[in-house]
């Protein structure tokens, strides 16, 4: 029987090669969430918070947002992904991140709920 934990990663890589398309192309940045563990970026996005590649941004875990973001936005995304998952309620928000290298980015967001394999996931474009 298969875990929990290599489920969801076998989940985060299937959602990965499906968006691939998009994640590649996109010319915004670009993040797919799962849980604090099981997520994925495009470039764009890893590059805006400053880590050099979606892999290394992927291997941080923690809580996401204590993490990535500011604390004045924190509640903001918070309520905004608890309502994607539980009323299929798409948002756009302002969200301010934390930079690995310390400082912030101000930034706006359009999160979606979608699912893969019935699994839910919050898909994030960052403008």
């Amino acid at each position: 029987m298969k875990s929990e934990e290599r489920y969801h990663e076998e989940l985060i890589e299937g959602i990965s090669k499906q968006m691939k398309g998009i994640l590649d192309s996109s010319e915004q940045a670009i993040y797919i969430y799962l849980d604090d563990i099981h997520k994925v970026c495009n470039g764009k996005f890893a590059s805006l918070l400053g880590y050099p590649s979606p892999e290394e941004w992927a291997k941080v875990v923690g809580s996401f947002p204590e993490l990535f973001v500011e604390r004045s936005s924190q509640e903001t995304l918070v309520t905004a992904y608890q309502q994607a998952m539980e009323r299929m309620i798409p948002a756009n928000i302002k969200v301010t991140w934390k930079k690995k290298s310390g400082g912030n980015i101000s930034t706006s967001v359009v999160m979606v709920p979608i699912t893969y394999d019935n699994h839910l996931f919050a898909l994030h474009f960052i403008s």
